[in-house]
């Protein structure tokens, strides 16, 4: 048998390559019999829409806990909702990077606020930041809306607020909220999507 140089030194590298990762503990038989678990085995899944833009794609979120009492369920996977005919599996980069929004030390969680003169925002209820959130509507509407023109004609306006809607809405939410806000009288109602 006839062996160039360059072969005899590829045989080499082989034979060497391959006893140095039997002599590590890699052996091939038994990686590749290891049984393992499917690490989606023991959650739960839950349908979603991603909150990013308008597209509205469906998600798969599976979270995993007991349920137990005083005990909160971590999500550790999200994926395309196959079955949803806006995507049919598919995300976009920020879609696919949603478990990182998700899990974010930085992730704002309750509502806070941010007091006239200071610069120190404050932890405040859900209940108290609604109450807040009317009383300032209610008091703004109050004293800037219009209700003639100086032609005298009814226009019933209130321009010093404006209105920026949830982009993932369905439909009939989107219609319920423009029928809200032009009862109100606000004219500056857009849709998170155009931003």
């Amino acid at each position: 048998m006839h062996v160039s140089r360059r072969g005899f030194f590829k045989v080499c590298a082989a034979g060497m390559s391959g006893s140095s990762l039997v002599a590590m503990g890699f052996a091939p038989t038994a990686a590749l019999a290891e049984v393992r678990q499917f690490k989606l085995a023991h959650t739960t899944e839950t349908r979603n829409t991603c909150p990013y833009c308008s597209v509205a794609c469906g998600l798969l979120v599976y979270s995993i806990g007991d349920g137990a009492k005083n005990t909160k369920a971590k999500v550790i996977h999200i994926e395309g909702d196959p079955d949803h005919p806006v995507n049919r599996g598919t995300l976009c980069p920020k879609g696919a990077g949603l478990l990182d929004f998700v899990s974010s030390p930085a992730r704002l969680k309750y509502p806070e606020v941010r007091e006239a003169g200071t610069n120190e925002w404050k932890r405040i209820s859900w209940e108290e930041a609604y109450s807040r959130i009317t009383r300032l509507m209610k008091d703004d509407r109050d004293a800037n809306f219009i209700e003639k023109n100086a032609d005298g004609v009814t226009v019933n306006r209130w321009l010093s607020t404006g209105f920026l809607a949830a982009s993932a809405s369905p439909s009939e939410a989107g219609y319920i909220t423009h029928k809200v806000v032009r009862n109100l009288g606000m004219l500056a109602f857009d849709n998170q999507a155009r931003v």
